[in-house]
């Protein structure tokens, strides 16, 4: 099926923006992304165009909503050079946003986000995917030859042992931990869907391991908290190196995480 896409839409800069980390690129210009237990192979034919294959209803029921179709990113770029206009930093964000342009913000499971973005502490982005990767052979349903990422129920009782040979290292602690407080229901993942942005940011902090950083990325991957900006190693460098060490995301407000996407998109690609 062919679609048109008439806003701000690059596969290869979504699939590299460090907000996922199994969708890859299969050939130049064909790209598989992977949502629950949907997988699209989608393909660039130019002028907004693409090929997906899926039906009509299935694009509508899960990738319209998965790629965030219904924000315009075009204007919110708008936005942020208008934020930007005057100010000493004023080149930094508009070279950012130029570069950056293509992303979106993906709709992302909750579940699947919380284990990714535990592994992520103190990793490179394909140790991230290697990590990821092991996790859906081993606990995930293989559809073709791709391994689905685990539901709950079929993670729920890996032992220690599991995960240290998966090569979690000390992340395998706070793994478990997640794993416990999700299967009994101590912490909710639907129900996190209703909370505040604070409200959501503390339950998730009480789980080991996570700390704001985490549960920041989780609030904005997952749940589309797009004031949400994570402070990662690449953002307090742009802060320190670009901002003056002012935050510009707090200053931005609204869509703070769409601006911080561009960011860090340009503070690790760009040189």
């Amino acid at each position: 099926m062919e679609i048109r896409i008439n806003d701000d839409f690059d596969l290869k800069k979504i699939v590299d923006s460090g907000q996922c980390f199994r969708p890859k690129e299969i050939k130049p210009g064909k790209f598989r992304f992977i949502c629950g237990e949907d997988i699209l192979n989608i393909t660039e034919r130019g002028a907004g165009l693409f090929d997906v294959d899926c039906t009509e209803d299935v694009w509508q029921d899960v990738w319209h909503n998965y790629f965030d179709l219904d924000t315009n990113y075009a204007g919110i770029r708008r936005d942020i050079e208008n934020f930007a206009s005057g100010k000493p930093y004023e080149k930094k964000l508009r070279d950012a946003v130029n570069f950056g342009k293509g992303i979106r913000i993906l709709r992302q499971d909750p579940f699947e986000m919380l284990i990714s973005f535990i592994i992520s502490q103190r990793k490179n982005i394909p140790a991230i995917k290697t990590s990821i990767e092991k996790i859906c052979a081993r606990f995930g349903r293989r559809v073709g030859d791709v391994y689905l990422f685990p539901r709950i129920e079929q993670i729920a009782g890996a032992t220690i042992e599991e995960l240290t040979e998966i090569g979690l290292a000390y992340r395998k602690i706070y793994i478990a931990d997640a794993l416990e407080k999700v299967a009994s229901g101590a912490i909710d993942l639907a129900e996190l869907e209703t909370f505040s942005d604070v409200d959501l940011i503390e339950e998730l902090k009480l789980i080991s391991g996570v700390g704001d950083k985490i549960a920041n990325c989780v609030a904005l991957f997952a749940y589309h908290r797009v004031d949400r900006a994570p402070v990662d190693v690449w953002i307090k460098r742009a802060i320190e190196e670009d901002f003056g060490g002012e935050n510009v995301f707090t200053k931005f407000g609204k869509n703070a995480g769409i601006l911080q996407q561009y960011v860090f998109y340009y503070k690790r690609n760009a040189n």
